[in-house]
């Protein structure tokens, strides 16, 4: 091996009254509340009310912490919490899915697109922006937990997960992932901003879709597997849940580009 990146952070930031403040915790504050800027001054841009990202932040919030929980819980070890109902509130020892994540935010979506009597699809094109950014906050946090990483590599920039036990140095999967979030939040904004906000219904969500859940499909590859059942398969789990999105992504994509989705609510 020509070298590698031992990597030994102390995952709590510091203490306060006796609680531990983590930095995924941090990390995870400044997703929501860059979002909420973000989609304010994309508002503001459009002539909208921006008191709506006030009540956006709030019902995203609470969806993505429920469903980001509920989707590790049913998705990954769904035996273990069906018995043990009381441990699904036990966020603070782990265990958050992303695909769930993204099954909260749509819900909450379509609930702020009633309260707003707006077409979802409005919504869709614009939380995309600050929630690819979020994607980026969210897999640093899983880097300064030392958790989420890949295999076994011989590459410059492996890391060593001291705090993990490991003694090899493997894929940050969690700096690729980031990445991939941080160019897509890039793109999406850049067209945004170019276009003036105004996009095909669609058309955002599709593409966030696709890069989205495409990057995550891919990356999955290069993963440990996150649960002991997952050995032996071609597609873990991520892979597997990442697929609906992808085609999804695809079908509205198409369907936006012919103009079918204008005139949907």
């Amino acid at each position: 091996m020509l070298g590698y990146i031992i990597w030994n952070i102390n995952p709590v930031a510091f203490s306060l009254f006796g609680l531990e403040i983590r930095w995924y915790g941090i990390l995870f504050a400044v997703a929501f509340l860059l979002g909420w800027w973000i989609l304010a001054r994309m508002l503001k841009r459009e002539g909208q009310n921006t008191e709506m990202a006030d009540v956006l932040l709030w019902y995203v919030a609470v969806a993505v912490i429920i469903g980001a929980r509920l989707g590790h819980c049913l998705f990954y070890e769904p035996q273990w919490y069906l018995s043990h109902p009381l441990d699904i509130l036990k966020i603070r020892d782990g265990g958050l899915a992303s695909h769930g994540a993204a099954i909260g935010i749509l819900i909450a979506l379509w609930l702020v697109s009633r309260k707003y009597k707006t077409s979802i699809w409005y919504w869709l094109d614009r939380v995309v922006i600050p929630v690819a950014l979020s994607g980026f906050f969210i897999r640093m946090g899983n880097l300064m937990n030392s958790e989420i990483y890949g295999h076994v590599t011989s590459l410059p920039w492996g890391f060593v997960f001291v705090r993990d036990a490991e003694t090899l140095p493997k894929h940050p999967t969690q700096i690729y992932e980031a990445l991939c979030y941080l160019l897509l939040f890039a793109a999406l904004l850049f067209h945004f901003w170019k276009k003036k906000g105004h996009v095909r219904n669609g058309q955002l969500f599709g593409w966030f879709l696709v890069g989205c859940f495409g990057a995550r499909f891919l990356i999955e590859f290069l993963k440990e597997v996150q649960v002991g059942w997952e050995a032996g398969l071609r597609l873990d789990m991520g892979q597997i849940l990442s697929l609906p999105f992808i085609l999804g992504g695809i079908a509205i994509l198409i369907a936006s580009h012919q103009g079918l989705l204008d005139k949907k609510a």
